[in-house]
């Protein structure tokens, strides 16, 4: 999509601090992070949210979800653990809407989260 942050990001038209990247997924700091650590991984195909996930793409969520297991082991979280979040739609507090999940670290977390 043209107007989407993440797509652009995927093309290399907005910097950011990736952590990891592969012919299907890259993964970037956040630039407003809420942990220690705090890293987005996004597929590079513009899927919107959760809810567009189907049985053509829905490969790309296992392997986020094994590129998650992969940087927090480099980032050092993996043994006292980790959050990883992923919001669907406006109530569900998305403000990007190009799937990504969020991988926090380095800190207790809290629950419920706000």
């Amino acid at each position: 999509m043209n107007d989407c942050i993440f797509c652009k990001i995927v093309k290399g038209e907005i910097p950011a601090n990736k952590v990891y990247e592969d012919e299907k997924v890259i993964a970037f700091e956040d630039i407003e992070p809420q942990a220690p650590v705090h890293i987005l991984v996004i597929p590079k195909e513009h899927i919107t949210s959760i809810n567009d996930i189907n049985e053509e793409n829905s490969d790309i969520i296992g392997h986020i979800h094994l590129v998650i297991k992969t940087i927090a082991k480099e980032k050092g979280i993996n043994e006292k653990g980790y959050r990883v979040v992923t919001n669907s739609g406006k109530e569900g507090g998305q403000t990007v809407f190009h799937l990504h999940y969020h991988l926090l670290g380095g800190r207790n977390m809290m629950w419920p989260p706000g």
